[in-house]
């Protein structure tokens, strides 16, 4: 069985190109637009990974990852910050908060299949 990524991206292309690249290898993908449908589509299943943008209407990323890791079912979810917000804040905020890896835009489509592969390759889980 795949396992499913959830990619947080309120622009459409950017989550179409992670979308495309993802499932290209054999990953399942659910995008959500806003940090709020993020929370919604967790709350239905949950994915072996998340990767997720910072500046998004209705609930920044920071606003999620808070979410994700004050709650026990999510704490460990391994988080890949993915964003345009390259100051030392904002990487600090990301690091800080929880994220396992903290990636800038613009970015390739390469580095980020050969991290998501990495990130998952040292984790199990029970349905494998």
């Amino acid at each position: 069985m795949a396992k499913l990524i959830l990619v947080v991206e309120d622009e459409h292309p950017v989550a179409r190109l992670i979308q495309v690249n993802l499932e290209s290898v054999g990953y399942e993908v659910r995008v959500a637009a806003n940090g709020a449908e993020a929370l919604a589509a967790l709350a239905e299943q949950m994915p072996a990974l998340v990767v997720l943008d910072v500046v998004m209407p209705r609930m920044d990323g920071f606003e999620v990852l808070r979410h994700l890791k004050s709650d026990p079912d999510t704490a460990d979810l391994p988080v890949v910050m993915l964003t345009a917000r390259s100051d030392e804040q904002s990487i600090f905020q990301g690091w800080a908060g929880g994220v396992h890896s903290y990636m800038t835009k613009p970015f390739h489509p390469e580095d980020l299949l050969l991290l998501v592969e990495r990130m998952l390759s040292d984790v199990t889980y029970p349905d494998d």
